[in-house]
Parts: C-alpha cells; sequence; structure tokens
C-alpha cells in the first residue's frame, strides 16, 4: 500500500459531522442559526411596536393627512366664476400656501419669528436654570424633600391656571410692578408682553429639565467624584469634565422635548396676554385664529406649515446629534468609520465564524 502523507501545517482530525456529506460546516450552521434567531427577533420586535404605530397613525399621521387635504380647499361662501353662494368648500389648490406668503404673509412671518424667538430664549433659559435645579436637588442636605416639591410645583400646575397666576402678577397694580418701582403695561401689545410670556414659560418648565437632568445625575457613580477629588480636581473642572459629559443624553433629550413643545406654544400666550396680539402671536394662534373664524383652509395650511417646521426642527436635532442621545449607541457607527468599509465587513465576518 501506498504511504499516504499529511501536507506539513495541516493537524489531522477525525471525520466530524461537519465532514459528512449532505451536510453543512459547522461555521454554516451557526451563521444559519444567527440568521434564523435574527429573524425570529425581528418579528418579535414588529409584533411588539405595532400597537404604538396604529396609535401614532390613528392620533398623527391621519389628522395630518387630513389637515393637508383640507388646506387644499376655501371657504365657504360666494363663488365669484359663478356669482353664487356655494354651500361646499371650493377646491383651490395651493392658493392657501400663496396668500399666507403675499397677502397675509406680514402676520405670518411676525408669527413665525415670535415662535423662533420664545422657542430659543426659553429653551436656553430653561436649560441653564434646569441644570442648577438639578444640581441642587442631587445634593445631600438637610431639608431636601422640601426642596425639591417646591422645584417641582410649577410644572404640576396646569399652564391655563399658569397663566391666570401671572396674568394677576402683571397686572397694573400687581406685585411684577411693585418690585420694578413703576408702572409697566405687561399684558398690553408690546415687548414687555413678550418679557411676561418668557418669564412665566421659563418658571413653569425649567423644572421639567431639571428633573430629567435630575434623573442622569444620579445614576454617576460616587467613586467617580471621589477620585477626581483625590487628583485635586475643582468643583467646576468636576462639573465641566464629569458631571456634563455624563448627563449630556439626559439633557439632550430634555432640549429636543422642550423645543418641540415651545415651538407649539399657544395656551400660555392666549391666556396670559390674549388673542390677536401682533408682540406674542405664535403659529398656533395664527391657527386657532383662521379656524374661530371658520377659514379651515387657511388655518390647515398654518396648522401643515407648523407641522413642516417642528419636523424639520426634530430631524436636524436627531442627525446632527443622534449618537449622543443614545449615550454610546453611536459606538459601532465611529468604529467602523474608523475602519473603513473593508474593515467593517470583515469585523462582521469575524464576529460570525467565531
Amino acid at each position: 500500500m501506498a504511504d499516504t502523507k499529511i501536507p506539513s501545517g495541516t493537524a489531522a482530525r477525525e471525520p466530524g459531522a461537519g465532514d459528512r456529506p449532505g451536510r453543512p460546516s459547522a461555521p454554516l450552521n451557526r451563521r444559519r442559526a444567527r440568521g434564523g434567531a435574527t429573524t425570529g427577533t425581528g418579528r418579535l420586535a414588529a409584533l411588539l411596536v405595532s400597537p404604538t404605530l396604529l396609535v401614532l397613525t390613528i392620533v398623527v399621521i391621519y389628522p395630518t393627512l387630513m389637515a393637508l387635504n383640507e388646506s387644499l380647499y376655501g371657504p365657504k361662501g360666494l363663488d365669484p366664476k359663478t356669482g353664487f353662494i356655494s354651500d361646499t368648500e371650493p377646491f383651490v389648490g395651493l392658493k392657501n400656501y400663496t396668500d399666507i406668503f403675499t397677502q397675509a404673509g406680514d402676520r405670518f412671518w411676525n408669527a413665525f419669528w415670535n415662535t423662533t424667538l420664545f422657542t430659543v430664549v426659553t429653551v436656553l433659559l430653561e436649560t441653564v436654570i434646569g441644570v442648577a435645579m438639578a444640581l441642587i436637588m442631587h445634593k445631600a442636605f438637610r431639608g431636601r424633600a422640601v426642596v425639591r416639591a417646591s422645584i417641582l410645583v410649577p410644572w404640576a400646575i396646569p399652564t391655563a391656571i399658569s397663566g391666570l397666576l401671572w396674568r394677576w402678577i402683571f397686572n397694573a397694580d400687581g406685585i411684577a410692578n411693585v418690585l420694578v418701582g413703576h408702572q409697566v403695561l405687561w399684558t398690553a401689545d408690546g415687548f414687555s408682553a413678550k418679557i411676561a410670556v418668557i418669564i412665566a414659560d421659563v418658571w413653569k418648565t425649567a423644572p421639567f429639565i431639571g428633573l430629567l437632568v435630575l434623573a442622569g445625575l444620579q445614576v454617576i457613580p460616587k467613586e467617580v467624584y471621589e477620585a477626581a477629588r483625590i487628583d485635586g480636581a475643582s468643583a467646576l473642572r468636576q462639573f465641566w469634565h464629569i458631571t456634563l459629559p455624563l448627563v449630556k443624553p439626559a439633557l439632550l433629550v430634555a432640549v429636543l422635548f422642550r423645543c418641540l413643545d415651545a415651538l407649539r406654544m399657544f395656551d400660555l400666550p392666549y391666556i396670559l396676554i390674549g388673542a390677536q396680539k401682533n408682540s406674542v402671536e405664535t403659529l398656533s394662534m395664527l391657527a386657532q385664529n383662521e379656524a374661530s373664524n371658520v377659514r379651515f383652509g387657511p388655518a390647515s395650511a398654518y396648522a401643515v406649515l407648523l407641522f413642516l417646521y417642528v419636523f424639520l426642527i426634530a430631524l436636524a436635532f436627531v442627525r446632527l446629534l443622534g449618537a449622543d442621545l443614545v449615550g454610546d449607541g453611536g459606538v459601532r457607527s465611529r468604529r467602523e468609520r474608523r475602519t473603513g468599509r473593508r474593515g467593517a465587513v470583515a469585523l462582521r465576518r469575524a464576529e460570525v465564524t467565531a
């Protein structure tokens, strides 16, 4: 018999299940098992998410499509083509949108800039004050429970009640004028009305940001601060290099929620100052005013533009800061960008065959 030589560098092994004809090798089995598990996980995820998608379809997508459809129709009234009064809303196409930027352009841009101003100023002030509130509530001292409750009280008060409360404070003979020392018409139409709305909104919603930041502070280990103190880090350096980076995901989520909420501001300026005041009229107030005058087509057009504005702000926020919103969710994407496309593919193949 001829001698069978095994090439050098090749380990001799007994034939196993993976060497039998007609059966796949072990890595292929493992790959197929992982593919089946991924499919099952995907189906389970789709099943769990389907109730949420159904609710979003009912309360968000369907009303948005109905508003978009309603914005293409004009108000009932005299038909200029026939000279008769029409009982149905005539189809006008994009006329409501063109009127917003032509005939009603001044009022629209005034409301747009008011909305943007309130959003930027209030969110900035609420972020600074909210972080300070969270740091105070996180400290261990006697009476901390009372301080936490007093800080969270403004957030618990309904916005309508808060507007009435601040309307009484900003009255002509109210507490605000007593503190200022001279007569200021806070609730009249003017720059003072903007200041009144900003103060009232910051007072009410700053505790919301403080509450979310406090939740982020409570998950930071105390050993981190102890190590920083041993290394001689000051309180300011600890806040800047430890506290702020670790609470950044919670803070960004709070800022995102507050931006979306401030862009839809309606009830506070409406109750505190009043309707049809140019200094505080927002896009939501403008849409409500058109709807109250039975001009549902223009009102729907304003609502659609507001929806697009909020959607673009949210999309830009998530696209620019998406990795920070989920903490370490961007680690894998950064690793893939660093290793390159081929490196990422090789890394995934190694994980499959491991």
